[in-house]
């Protein structure tokens, strides 16, 4: 299937399916097109939604953490969202969880699920900022988020380096990135109730396997599966597997 991507207002995203809502977030440097096999999957039984964030194509007053959570609560009373399952990868999964904090209350999120979270650590682009000019060198950087490095399309390397090529694009990124680098959430997952599943790689370079099982010891109701020979995005590098496991787990 071909991901159709809808502009109403502000917002650009994918809504595909009727049902209860699955609402994903992309990382960092990810696309919509990073969850096109949960979409396929759960599109038969849910409605799934991706808002695509505005990290560096939108207008966005502050390029922060809480920009994108603002954004993200703009989009959902838009769409008139009252309770969803709520997944994030990499910062998507940090969003979700600011997200999760504040609207617990409100019980706007049923179910939380993260893979390769940022919040407690994380390695961005392997230990570097992006280098502009060099394809090879933002070739490596791609690969590096995964097991099998083959599953680094060209298009997906031709995608990051025609980003990290724009001046402005590399400065929001890099303030991005700095911003969920300095808010580290170790205090605050304590106080989440919603019941949350984590799906990792289990050869997860950049969010390593520490990281899952603190997050799964600070986070009460949470559940851990690992992902074997997976490194950053289980969903893109074993869709079949990833599908499996949140089938199993989903909260109906």
């Amino acid at each position: 299937m071909d991901i159709k991507i809808h502009k109403e207002g502000e917002f650009q995203f994918v809504d595909e399916g009727k049902g209860n809502v699955i609402l994903l977030l992309h990382g960092l440097f990810g696309a919509l097109s990073n969850w096109i096999g949960v979409v396929r999957h759960f599109s038969k039984k849910y409605r799934v939604l991706i808002p695509m964030l505005p990290i560096y194509e939108m207008n966005m007053k502050k390029p922060d953490l809480e920009g994108l959570v603002d954004f993200l609560e703009k989009f959902i009373a838009f769409k008139d969202i009252n309770e969803m399952i709520l997944m994030g990868n990499s910062l998507g999964g940090h969003l979700g969880l600011i997200y999760t904090l504040r609207h617990q209350h409100m019980h706007m999120v049923r179910q939380l699920v993260l893979t390769g979270s940022s919040g407690l650590f994380e390695n961005s682009m392997g230990g570097s900022f992006p280098r502009r000019g060099s394809y090879e060198y933002i070739k490596e950087r791609v690969e590096y988020t995964f097991f099998h490095p083959e599953t680094a399309k060209k298009e997906l390397v031709d995608e990051v380096f025609d980003t990290t090529r724009s001046i402005p694009k590399c400065l929001k990124i890099v303030s991005i990135a700095k911003s969920a680098q300095r808010h580290n959430m170790a205090k605050d997952i304590t106080r989440i109730k919603v019941p949350t599943l984590l799906i990792w790689g289990l050869n997860d370079t950049i969010t390593p396997p520490m990281v899952a099982h603190e997050f799964n010891n600070l986070i009460p109701n949470s559940k851990l599966r690992f992902i074997d020979n997976c490194c950053h995005a289980p969903m893109m590098e074993y869709p079949d597997k990833f599908n499996k496991i949140l089938e199993n787990n989903l909260i109906t």
